[in-house]
């Protein structure tokens, strides 16, 4: 999967371009035009597990379901009926009724069958595909601040990605070993937001939000400390493993208490739980929306706990290298598995 923004954009292009040809009933999809980031203009979707799929050089909505993971656009055809078909569709605006209308037909319609694919064998994407925005937070767990010897934030402390680091469950991350060594893994937990917000409340913040998935906010340690400002060792491509599920929000209606781990070839590194954050994703959100407006499919991945490598002493830093197997699990959102490979690039 080539990790650049112009191809993930391509890819998103066509997928939605794709959607709008699919028969829905006498009706084409309605999607925002190019660039518009309007919001979900219908009820966002409830009680669902979704997930990207990649279909050759496209990308397509997948709803995981007791039959095996559903391929949404392929249940629209065979069905036809009306339903976004693309994440970014989704999140962008789409009837998140009519998803789970599709999906309730597919599940009880023998005439779908071709548009279930077993979880082993689903060619997972990244679960977002074209967020406007990544939202980095760094120092969000006590546990994680004392162990690096910082001091403890009094705000949440804003980086950020961009898409071409974006990469999928069963992903692959080449470490650029011309330029950096120092490779460290963080388990994240990832909020991916649901609708326009601007200055909103805390005690409204969770409202605005779409779902949750697992992340992991992968770093080259040597190239993160090599200027003041973190992209170097955080922006490389396919630095964001994300997926496989993003789990709508009601699923979650408390994400402060969710159980988060992340291991390395089976060892457990990382074993803490949200109820450690010191900004709460509410926090999170009202904070970011005083400062700039957020929008439906951007994503905050929310810092992460202690256990990192870099907070080891120097004589136990052992730095990730190619071969080795990362698995990412939180409570409710699944677990992310990626590997890494050697590259000189």
């Amino acid at each position: 999967m080539a990790h650049t923004r112009r191809g993930f954009l391509k890819l998103a292009g066509a997928a939605t371009v794709a959607a709008a040809a699919v028969p829905h009933g006498g009706g084409a999809a309605q999607t925002p035009a190019p660039g518009k980031r309007s919001g979900n203009g219908g009820q966002m979707p409830k009680g669902l597990t979704l997930c990207t799929l990649r279909s050759g050089d496209r990308f397509t909505l997948g709803v995981r379901t007791k039959k095996g993971v559903l391929d949404v656009e392929k249940a629209a055809k065979a069905l036809r009926k009306t339903s976004p078909t693309t994440m970014d569709d989704l999140l962008q605006g789409g009837d998140g009724k009519a998803l789970q209308a599709l999906v309730e037909a597919a599940t009880a319609n023998g005439n779908a069958k071709g548009a279930f694919v077993a979880e082993e064998r689903a060619p997972f994407g990244p679960c977002v595909t074209n967020p406007e925005k990544i939202i980095m937070l760094g120092f969000n767990y006590k546990k994680h601040v004392e162990e690096v010897k910082t001091k403890m934030p009094t705000s949440p402390v804003f980086f950020n990605k961009y898409n071409n680091a974006l990469n999928h469950h069963g992903g692959v991350i080449n470490l650029p070993q011309k330029v950096g060594s120092k490779f460290d893994y963080e388990v994240e937990l990832v909020v991916v937001m649901g609708k326009t917000a601007r200055d909103v409340s805390e005690a409204d913040a969770l409202s605005y939000v779409f779902g949750y998935a697992t992340g992991n906010d992968f770093t080259a340690r040597d190239l993160q400390f090599k200027t003041s400002q973190y992209v170097l060792g955080k922006s490389c491509d396919g630095f964001a493993p994300l997926g496989p599920w993003l789990v709508t929000a009601d699923q979650i209606p408390d994400p402060q208490t969710l159980k988060l781990e992340c291991s390395v070839n089976g060892e457990v590194r990382q074993s803490a739980n949200t109820n450690d954050m010191i900004f709460s994703v509410a926090n999170i959100v009202s904070y970011a929306s005083q400062h700039f407006t957020l929008k439906p499919g951007d994503i905050f991945f929310t810092g992460t706990p202690s256990g990192v490598i870099y907070g080891m002493p120097p004589e136990k830093q052992v730095w990730l290298k190619p071969g080795d197997k990362v698995a990412c699990s939180i409570d409710k959102c699944g677990e992310l598995r990626f590997s890494l490979a050697g590259s000189q690039a």
